[in-house]
């Protein structure tokens, strides 16, 4: 695959998602992005913004398996990643017999997940880093390309549970879903209460989504922006070096070093999108806050000052010299 494949088929993708998604450009391009890259994204809405829609579209048009769990506090993780049961053939002979779960999909939507248990969202570390699961004691491969995108809900609202931070880590984004416009409202209207039914046409196979990350990790970064997304992550922790006022005074823990992996990958696919091939620290910084926002710890100020991480990532770029 050439560049301007890669492109050709990013924007197919795009305007087929578009056919049923009204609005949500950025949020519809950070998926894309994070699919091509092999990463996970968390989504973050109020109920009722499309957010599910959204990952069904994804699927239909990357034309890969796909599986949606509903999170739920009673979810357990055998729920998640299947069991062994104990089979009786005609003879009287047992055997233990592999019932694999929904996470053996291509695409796994975890809807409403910081709605489980702190123990049901421990099933989902290992496949979402490692891309396997063990399974009493049986470790097995998860298909590829493999990716999850997840819902959540606001922290504030009820019965919800903060996830892990070792679980937010494993997130390439975390991308904010905002209330529609009026004008994107009145489209969803049209299409919804009425006879219209859009649909989502496959564009792309698994072999050709792994062909484009292949590509995308190919992409030239100069010594000097990799210097950046280091700095960048670097200041994003109170005693770090060049952290700005904001992060001393707000942040408990900044970024790992999954938050640098995170800003290269995705500025490298940017780059292509930019019609380059070499990415440039434009390109961090503006992957900057999908890529951070969520693993910035706050401490007992910033919570209750109820800062938002993403003030502490622009005061960041702001003090960071190019």
């Amino acid at each position: 695959m050439n560049p301007e494949e890669f492109r050709a088929v990013f924007e197919r993708l795009e305007t087929e998602i578009h056919e049923v998604i009204v609005g949500m450009r950025g949020v519809v391009r950070g998926c894309l992005i994070a699919a091509v890259a092999g990463g996970n994204v968390l989504l973050e809405g109020v109920p009722g913004l499309g957010k599910t829609r959204l990952v069904r579209a994804m699927g239909d048009a990357l034309d890969l398996s796909f599986a949606r769990i509903q999170f739920t506090p009673d979810l357990m993780p055998a729920d998640i990643t299947g069991t062994k049961i104990i089979n009786e053939d005609a003879s009287g002979r047992r055997s233990f017999e592999l019932h694999r779960g929904p996470v053996f999909n291509h695409v796994v939507l975890a809807d409403e997940v910081n709605r489980a248990t702190p123990k049901t969202q421990s099933a989902m570390l290992e496949a979402m880093q490692e891309r396997q699961v063990t399974i009493l004691g049986e470790t097995l491969a998860l298909p590829k390309p493999f990716f999850v995108v997840a819902t959540q809900n606001p922290l504030e609202m009820d019965g919800t549970y903060p996830l892990p931070e070792a679980q937010l880590d494993r997130f390439l984004f975390k991308l904010t879903v905002d209330f529609p416009s009026l004008e994107d409202l009145r489209t969803i209207l049209e299409r919804t209460t009425t006879s219209s039914n859009p649909t989502v046409d496959a564009v792309c196979d698994g072999a050709t989504l792994l062909s484009m990350g292949d590509l995308a990790r190919d992409v030239l970064v100069k010594q000097d922006v990799t210097d950046y997304a280091i700095r960048l992550v670097l200041a994003s922790h109170p005693d770090g070096e060049g952290a700005p006022d904001a992060t001393k005074r707000w942040v408990r823990y900044g970024s790992s070093p999954r938050g640098a992996q995170s800003l290269l990958l995705a500025a490298k696919i940017r780059a292509l999108l930019e019609c380059r091939e070499n990415a440039s620290i434009d390109d961090l910084r503006a992957v900057a806050r999908p890529a951070l926002r969520h693993r910035l710890i706050l401490n007992f100020e910033g919570e209750a000052e109820g800062v938002a991480t993403d003030r502490i990532i622009d005061a960041i770029l702001d003090s960071l010299p190019r």
